[in-house]
């Protein structure tokens, strides 16, 4: 999206009042991102209304959820919110979408059924929508004579993925991806699965793009960088496959006590049996410098970087200091 050089992009999580989470997309725009996606938990403000009121507060910046799934919200709805953003903003909107956390959805008593399919026909209706066609659509879900009573828009699609098959899929159908991994290794991994994706693009899917969605916690202090990036880290640890934690030679049954503390509730528990190997493996975190070289190692295997969540104890400072890491990173 930038014409050239990596894309930069940032998380804003709208567990913030809104009024701060516009003040956050300034000054990243200010510091020279690309792109702001606002995060989506039910638990939090709705990431809608935070777009609308990012869009407010910028002018150039792309704005778009990430990552809503099709599950939580028909992905008609979803095509219709996105359109919204993308009017509001004059021309800005991208679509963040993906499968969604399970446990997260098991909360509302949601089941995750075949996540490769539904998010593939949801690209594909919105994209229909968008293009101001009338959709009926029997899959995953339903939709019968679909419209939007909006003007007609191209919204580039990116899709969240972790998993082998998420990964292809996202290579063949959508514009981009936004990898869920902070490390070197993980993302070469994933490199190698989008690859042969891509072999399977048609040619008149235009180009595609590779961007890391990786957790950063960046800070003056590297101490107070580590610890920041403990909930996280924790949520990231409870969610992993084995692969994964096999990969970083994470012990299963530290992962597993991380794990159990979640789900009883007990978050100062799991936050607490977070290891250091855990913060290494999953989320970039430290001062500038040691920020820094995370980032050049991660650009070897994708085309851009999402600064996730948490960004840093102090979040104005650490949008600063991951522009100032990007910067340094991609010169």
């Amino acid at each position: 999206m930038t014409g050239g050089g990596p894309t930069w992009g940032i998380e804003l999580t709208p567990e913030h009042d809104l009024e701060r989470i516009a003040g956050l997309a300034a000054l990243a725009e200010d510091e020279a991102f690309d792109v702001a996606f606002a995060s989506s938990h039910y638990f939090n403000r709705d990431p809608f209304v935070a777009l609308s009121r990012m869009a407010d507060a910028t002018d150039e910046i792309r704005l778009g959820p990430g990552i809503v799934n099709p599950y939580e919200t028909h992905p008609v709805k979803l095509a219709a919110q996105t359109a919204t953003v993308d009017e509001v903003s004059d021309g800005r909107a991208v679509f963040g979408v993906g499968a969604g956390d399970r446990s997260t959805l098991a909360t509302l008593g949601v089941d995750q059924d075949r996540p490769l399919r539904r998010v593939l026909e949801t690209v594909d209706v919105a994209r229909d929508l968008w293009a101001g066609e009338t959709v009926t659509h029997e899959g995953t879900f339903t939709a019968r004579d679909a419209s939007l009573n909006l003007e007609p828009s191209e919204i580039p699609v990116y899709v969240g993925a972790q998993g082998p098959h998420m990964l292809r899929m996202s290579a063949k159908h959508a514009d981009g991806v936004l990898i869920n991994a902070a490390h070197p290794r993980d993302l070469e991994w994933s490199a190698g699965q989008i690859e042969q994706g891509l072999a399977d693009r048609p040619d008149d899917r235009g180009e595609f793009e590779s961007l890391a969605f990786a957790s950063v916690s960046v800070a003056g202090d590297e101490e107070a960088a580590r610890e920041a990036a403990r909930p996280p880290v924790a949520f990231i640890v409870g969610g992993a496959a084995e692969p994964v934690l096999e990969r970083h030679e994470i012990d299963r049954e530290a992962a597993s006590a991380v794990s159990d503390a979640l789900e009883r509730g007990e978050l100062s528990e799991a936050f607490g049996l977070v290891t250091p190997a855990m913060i290494d493996a999953f989320c970039v975190a430290g001062t500038t410098e040691s920020v820094t070289d995370r980032f050049e190692a991660i650009l070897e295997h994708v085309d851009g970087i999402v600064v996730g969540s948490p960004l840093g104890p102090d979040l104005e400072d650490a949008v600063e200091r991951a522009s100032e890491a990007l910067t340094r990173a991609t010169n």
